[in-house]
């Protein structure tokens, strides 16, 4: 079963949509794997650092300023950690969806090795100073332009 959690992508974003981490290296290269292998163009993108991201980390419980997980949505579902990686394997043609079986591993070894390499992966791959910027093209796969709701201060 994929690891749901909270609700699930807002109603004028739906489709399905990866957010990740846009200043970590290893995340950034597992959206440009996305991007060469999306042929179908199926998902959408936003950085965590965005409105837009930190809006859905938010709604998963999840901190905004330490983002050891990609979020996932497929079909409306958020998928977290190791299941996220699942999902989006699915998703694409071709051989791929193979990797998608990491999600039957039993949960007591897929979290913990999901969370040290998430613990360690800017040590590991390294971390980049800024955000990428994404080419005209690219961007128009982006969904981080739709401003996130101000929360009230009073």
């Amino acid at each position: 079963m994929a690891d749901s959690s909270g609700e699930g992508i807002p109603a004028q974003q739906a489709g399905d949509l990866i957010v990740f981490d846009g200043e970590c290296v290893l995340c950034s290269h597992f959206f440009q794997f996305m991007l060469r292998h999306d042929t179908a163009q199926r998902f959408s993108f936003a950085t965590a650092q965005s409105a837009l991201g930190q809006q859905l980390y938010r709604q998963q419980g999840l901190p905004v300023d330490d983002f050891e997980t990609n979020l996932v949505f497929v079909e409306g579902r958020c998928h977290q950690r190791l299941d996220a990686f699942a999902a989006a394997m699915r998703a694409l043609p071709g051989g791929w969806p193979v990797l998608g079986l990491c999600r039957f591993l039993p949960r007591v070894v897929k979290d913990p090795l999901y969370h040290a390499v998430a613990r360690n992966r800017y040590r590991i791959f390294g971390r980049t100073a800024t955000c990428m910027v994404p080419s005209s093209e690219v961007r128009a796969r982006f969904l981080d332009w739709i401003p996130a709701p101000q929360e009230d201060s009073a």
